[in-house]
């Protein structure tokens, strides 16, 4: 009886969590579609609800109301999708491979390596459109991965959580300073680079979405192929080779998975934060702990916050402000509530 008894718990908790899952998923498919109206619709001009499905699925040529919808919201909503989920899975990702709850995609330095790219095109290259920045963007995040990976390897222990999070801070550090330097030293470079640090959906073209999308899926591929090694890797690296998981392989799964969409969406929509952070613990409050959940949730929820974000923008403030700065006055007070709450714990 001893033997079987552990067994039980796990047979009846798989059923649950499938069934809190699928649930979840329901109800973020119906948020996240109310969410994508609000978001073709709010803005400078409202466009009522039927203006908005009369301009997606019966266009009239010279209507104004369908013009902005097709030639400006739609991207910009398209926009919002990817990048939310790819943000939003990487946090998930960070998380998992680092075990640590307060990671986000910029531990890695990939948010640094990608704003040191953005300077080098603005500085070096007399790059100005925030289409021209995506392919530095993505080179900047690929190039401080690599750094990251290669320095945490290092070493008869390999790669570990805690060395990944101690080289990325450190690369952070050393990218800040180098682009503190620039922006001290040439004010056209800053005035240009803020438009873009600050991250928004506006004015990104959907050339730049093409861009990106065939990364973006084959990252997001990657994620949900890893939710099973982040289970094991979850335990602890032991235990994870002990149920015959490949740590290091494994692990190198999960940061190119974030590598792919981090670097995205960060090319895409500036380096935004606290998605990354935020989204995975609401993904973990509704369906527990199982990563293979969790990523999936993280693809809806990812997007439902970033659109509010964008749509409360453009509602609440004459004009429009920026997703970046909605999703930071948010995110800030969640991360208190989990700190508070991890102290609680703890006590």
């Amino acid at each position: 009886m001893s033997v079987l008894t552990p067994s039980r718990p796990a047979v009846v908790e798989r059923p649950r969590t499938a069934r809190r899952g699928i649930a979840a998923v329901a109800g973020l498919l119906v948020l996240l579609a109310l969410v994508s109206l609000a978001s073709l619709m709010y803005g400078v001009r409202d466009v009522a609800a039927g203006d908005v499905l009369d301009a997606l699925f019966a266009p009239v040529t010279g209507n104004n109301d369908h013009g902005v919808v097709r030639t400006e919201r739609v991207p910009r909503t398209l926009i919002g999708l990817v990048g939310g989920a790819a943000l939003g899975v990487a946090g998930a990702l960070m998380q998992g491979v680092t075990r640590n709850p307060i990671a986000d995609p910029g531990l890695l330095g990939l948010n640094s390596g990608a704003s040191l790219a953005v300077i080098v095109a603005i500085a070096g290259f007399g790059v100005t459109s925030i289409d021209g920045y995506v392919w530095f963007a993505f080179l900047g995040a690929a190039v401080a991965a690599v750094v990251v990976y290669g320095a945490a390897s290092m070493g008869w222990e390999g790669v570990t959580p805690v060395k990944l999070a101690l080289v990325g801070a450190a690369v952070t550090a050393t990218t800040t300073s180098m682009i503190t330097v620039v922006l001290l030293t040439d004010r056209n470079t800053l005035r240009e680079f803020r438009f873009w640090q600050v991250g928004s959906l506006a004015n990104r073209s959907a050339d730049s979405l093409a861009s990106v999308l065939p990364f973006v899926v084959v990252g997001l591929l990657l994620a949900l192929a890893a939710g099973r090694v982040l289970n094991a890797l979850a335990l602890g690296d032991d235990v994870a080779r002990g149920l015959g998981q490949d740590v290091t392989r494994g692990r190198l799964l999960v940061v190119l998975a974030v590598v792919l969409l981090c670097g995205s969406a960060v090319s895409l929509v500036g380096p935004i934060a606290f998605v990354g952070l935020v989204v995975p613990h609401v993904a973990r409050a509704l369906v527990g702990p199982d990563y293979r959940w969790l990523v999936v949730l993280s693809v809806l929820l990812g997007p439902l916050l970033l659109l509010t974000a964008d749509v409360i923008g453009r509602v609440v403030v004459a004009g429009e402000l920026e997703a970046g700065l909605v999703v930071a006055l948010v995110g800030a007070p969640v991360l208190l509530a989990l700190v508070r709450g991890s102290r609680s714990v703890a006590a």
